[in-house]
């Protein structure tokens, strides 16, 4: 009997151990498919979605840019959002959002006339700290653009390519490119006429944002400023006044078409493939399209210099753009690490190999395989006018200043002001302006 009620123990007590291993079993397993469940929870609340805004690209380049940056960055999904061609129409399109402290995009590219517009207005983050923790020398890029990106001693966009005006020369009328402005009229003087060349030079002096680039390219050669580092008008300076001088005496040269008032790119560009002259100032895809066979009168005889020397050197106005952070953004840090990865080395590596953009980083010009894929980034002349790059007034009314300066200089070109009244002109307006 003792022995039957110890087996009914037994069996009681192995009963009991059993139901609590199977409980500890399903726990386990419960706990188990809860922290499985709770892995993928977390790993999704930390892919973050951030939204990159910039104007169609038709070359690709920035599907390329995006993916890569995904594959190495797998906690932040890239969208690219298309904004509109036009300049205009997609800075409009800039100002209406963040004028309403939208958050829908993070990153998104601006022209590198308007970060001083942007950061006045409240719309860009400071990128200062960001730059500073991560190591990031910002004397690694061309100083032209840097310098278009800061204001109130602040840095508020990245540099992303890079464009500047150029002096584009025949190489079977000019045995080399002429080093100062005089050195230009002279031969512009003596080669107008020969091999079927009507114009000595070409450049675009209408009244129009062409012309503030000339006009800023001259003044700077000799050492002026439209607008100084510390926001202070310059523009009534001997020095500015002098650069004025020139361009109005190269403008009304008679080696320059009688009609130079009315030509912009287009209209400059297309005389100089035609053979129309042995010289021109323009933006770098002037040499792509003189070899183009297809349209070009000149292939195979065309060379880059920067633009000539005034007093004080060589200078090209800066085009280009850059890269900013909406200040109303939901993930400033992660939209960090892609504007980073999108203007540094990677990156413009990635848009100069499939866009063709200009890299800011002066070392990638080095870079055996952008330059395969863009064989004239490796010549010296292109590379030098960009080292000579100089941006256009920093102004948080840029607009209202650009206006200023294509009404006044077309006024002392036509000879309605003076240099001198054209700049004393430009002092009083643009003063008023920037008290606002």
């Amino acid at each position: 009997m003792r022995f039957l009620k110890n087996s009914k123990l037994l069996i009681i007590v192995m009963a009991f151990i059993l139901v609590l291993s199977a409980c500890g079993s399903n726990s386990t397993s419960s706990n188990s498919n809860s922290n499985s469940n709770d892995e993928e929870a977390k790993t999704d609340e930390e892919q973050v979605t951030i939204v990159y805004a910039r104007g169609k690209d038709a070359t690709g380049a920035t599907d390329v840019m995006v993916e890569e940056f995904m594959k190495q960055n797998p906690n932040i999904k890239v969208e690219f959002r298309e904004m509109p061609t036009d300049t205009g129409a997609q800075h409009d399109a800039y100002v209406t959002m963040l004028n309403a402290e939208s958050s829908e995009i993070d990153v998104f590219d601006i022209d590198v006339i308007w970060p001083a517009e942007f950061a006045q207005a409240g719309y860009v983050l400071p990128l200062d700290r960001f730059i500073q923790k991560d190591g990031i020398n910002m004397e690694d890029y061309n100083q032209g653009p840097v310098s278009a990106a800061t204001f109130n001693g602040k840095q508020w966009a990245m540099p992303k390519f890079i464009d500047a005006g150029m002096l584009f020369y025949r190489s079977d009328l000019a045995s080399e490119a002429p080093k100062t402005w005089d050195d230009l009229m002279a031969q512009a003087s003596e080669l107008k006429g020969q091999d079927g060349t009507q114009f000595g030079y070409l450049m675009q002096a209408k009244q129009y944002e062409g012309l503030v680039t000339n006009a800023v390219e001259f003044v700077a050669s000799y050492g002026g400023e439209f607008i100084d580092e510390n926001g202070e008008v310059a523009i009534n300076s001997p020095e500015a006044i002098k650069g004025l001088s020139k361009m109005v005496e190269i403008a009304n040269a008679d080696f320059v078409p009688d009609n130079i008032t009315t030509f912009t790119e287009p209209e400059s560009h297309t005389a100089f493939i035609e053979g129309q002259a042995p010289f021109i100032r323009n933006w770098p895809y002037q040499y792509s399209l003189a070899n183009d066979e297809e349209q070009s009168k000149i292939v195979g005889n065309v060379e880059v210099a920067p633009l000539p020397e005034g007093d004080a050197g060589s200078a090209a106005a800066l085009g280009g753009w850059m890269a900013a952070i909406n200040n109303y953004s939901e993930h400033p840090q992660e939209a960090w690490e892609f504007l980073k990865f999108m203007t540094g080395p990677e990156g413009q590596k990635i848009d100069a190999i499939e866009g063709s953009h200009a890299p800011t980083l002066p070392a990638l010009f080095e870079d055996e395989e952008i330059i395969e894929a863009n064989p004239f980034f490796g010549e010296e002349g292109f590379q030098n006018a960009l080292e000579g790059a100089v941006s256009r007034p920093v102004a948080p009314n840029y607009p209202e200043i650009s206006e200023i300066i294509q009404i006044n200089v077309s006024k002392a070109i036509s000879g309605e002001l003076t240099p001198e009244e054209a700049a004393a002109a430009m002092e009083k307006e643009m003063k008023e302006k920037l008290v606002k």
